[in-house]
């Protein structure tokens, strides 16, 4: 993904009129061929039939197929954030695990967006792949965000001295990731808001020492 693609950066907010509500347009229907047909799969030809125009007016808006995809990252990434009370609001210590399950949950209700994160995380593996480097980031990201959430937590008694952050972190976001793609697979009998909580409960569990120590 090229960092210097201002196609695939989002507009300015405020920015309006026919071209925002077209520009919208071309992500919504990209969001969902991506989706369903992958990266590779999904062609411009094919997006631009379905929104009703040509794929050169869609190279208007986006330069680039990649800058389309770049685009479509950006504006996951900003729906979270608006969902997000802010970092400088977020739960503290074990109270964020607690945010991740309802993070599950607002999924859940999402499942479009559930469904293109799951496919292009998975293909964002091979070679060249456009949107492998900010998924690359995304974990790292996310594995920061647990880890530091667990160190709060043992700074203030709640899992105990000796806690592996780094590997617990790690469980837990494949915990969530994985279980997206069990969910998209068969809804009907994989609960991702519950198997998170017992998940991570489970985990939490381990932690804490055998009955011998704490006494």
């Amino acid at each position: 993904m090229s960092a210097d693609d201002d196609a695939g950066v989002p507009p300015p907010p405020g920015s309006r009129g026919r071209g925002g509500r077209r520009r919208q347009e071309i992500l919504d229907v990209a969001a969902a061929a991506f989706a369903t047909r992958g990266y590779h799969g999904a062609s411009l030809a094919e997006i631009a039939d379905e929104v009703g125009i040509s794929a050169p007016a869609i190279l208007h808006h986006f330069r680039t197929k990649e800058g389309l995809l770049t685009a479509l990252l950006h504006a996951r990434d900003a729906e979270d954030v608006a969902d997000d009370a802010g970092a400088a609001h977020r739960p503290h210590g074990l109270a964020y695990l607690d945010h991740l399950v309802d993070t599950v949950a607002r999924n859940v209700a999402r499942p479009g967006i559930t469904q293109l994160y799951a496919v292009l995380s998975a293909e964002s593996v091979t070679d060249g792949h456009p949107a492998q480097q900010w998924f690359r980031d995304r974990y790292v990201g996310l594995r920061a965000l647990v880890e530091r959430a667990l160190e709060e937590a043992l700074d203030r008694g709640e899992v105990p001295v000796g806690t592996d952050v780094e590997q617990t972190a790690a469980a837990i976001v494949a915990v969530m990731d994985g279980l997206q793609v069990q969910w998209l697979l068969d809804p009907d009998r994989v609960d991702m808001v519950a198997v998170t909580r017992r998940t991570i409960d489970a985990l939490l569990a381990a932690l804490a020492p055998p009955p011998a120590e704490r006494a």
